[in-house]
């Protein structure tokens, strides 16, 4: 996608509401936009946190008066579960019992707050638990289908789960021995079931990418809903789109008797298994909207 188009459309993606009238009127795909809309969300959130934190005395006095918590985050463009966590936050109720009330609104202190926090819940796909969980489900999709390709092409490898413990930051893949793509020897891959935009590909690169060549050598990243036209692979990382990923054949290197000594985890290595057959379930949409600071 072209950063312009990007551009375009992460400012009209405001609301939910724009992901399903701008899929219908475009022609495109609802998930994308989805995605696209979160990372709006979730940095905009993040960077006004802290303004909306200072007013929050006088929005809790306009509520008091009779407006609703909806109404606020509203107006002020705030997303409403982070809005409402904040105002009952700043009624003194604990934060855990406010956790608690989103969770299970009823439990809420009263009808008042439990038909609001009801509300809240069914205005915010981004931040509420029903949101979380579909970035949490895009995540773990993003996951089986790259297991789903290395399967297919007889890759052994092992998961953040089969390494937890051993390194101080783990691929969703570390190959059993490297795999080469037009000369490139790749030893990872890195499922994100994201979008990588500028903003996107720096945060990855810094908090995971880069540590993952530290400690492991080169490798690729797979960015299911696709990336900005002409960002730029760090130095590496090949840089996928779930598309291109998943039409590659790799060269895969005939296996030693003995297990590789690049990866040495004292675990069993994950032992390649027969592809998946036609008709398997296929994919779905990432993540996590960091949640802004608390």
């Amino acid at each position: 996608m072209d950063r312009a188009t990007y551009q375009r459309l992460s400012e009209q993606l405001a609301t939910y509401e724009d992901v399903h009238r701008i899929a219908h009127a475009e022609g495109l795909d609802e998930e994308l936009l989805f995605v696209i809309h979160t990372h709006r969300v979730s940095r905009d959130a993040t960077r006004r946190f802290y303004v909306v934190k200072r007013q929050l005395p006088r929005l809790v006095g306009q509520w008091k008066r009779g407006r609703t918590v909806l109404d606020i985050a509203r107006e002020w463009k705030f997303p409403p579960v982070l809005m409402g966590q904040q105002m009952l936050g700043e009624l003194g109720i604990p934060r855990k019992k406010v956790w608690q009330t989103f969770l299970h609104p009823e439990t809420a202190p009263d009808a008042r707050l439990r038909r609001e926090v009801d509300e809240l819940l069914a205005s915010d796909m981004v931040y509420s638990p029903r949101g979380m969980e579909l970035q949490r489900e895009r995540g773990r999709k993003g996951e089986e289908r790259l297991q789903r390709w290395l399967e297919k092409h007889g890759i052994g490898y092992r998961t953040e789960k089969d390494l937890r413990g051993k390194y101080a930051k783990t691929p969703d893949a570390l190959l059993d021995q490297p795999i080469m793509f037009y000369g490139q020897k790749l030893t990872w891959i890195e499922s994100k079931a994201n979008f990588g935009d500028d903003v996107e590909l720096r945060k990855n690169l810094k908090r995971q990418l880069g540590p993952y060549t530290e400690l492991f050598g080169e490798g690729a990243v797979v960015y299911w809903y696709g990336y900005v036209d002409g960002a730029e692979s760090p130095p590496g990382i090949l840089l996928w789109d779930g598309t291109t990923f998943e039409g590659i054949t790799p060269v895969v290197p005939a296996r030693p008797e003995r297990s590789h000594a690049g990866h040495p985890s004292p675990g069993p290595a994950r032992p390649p298994h027969p592809a998946t057959p036609p008709g398997a379930p296929g994919s779905r949409p990432d993540g996590s909207a960091a949640a802004p600071p608390p």
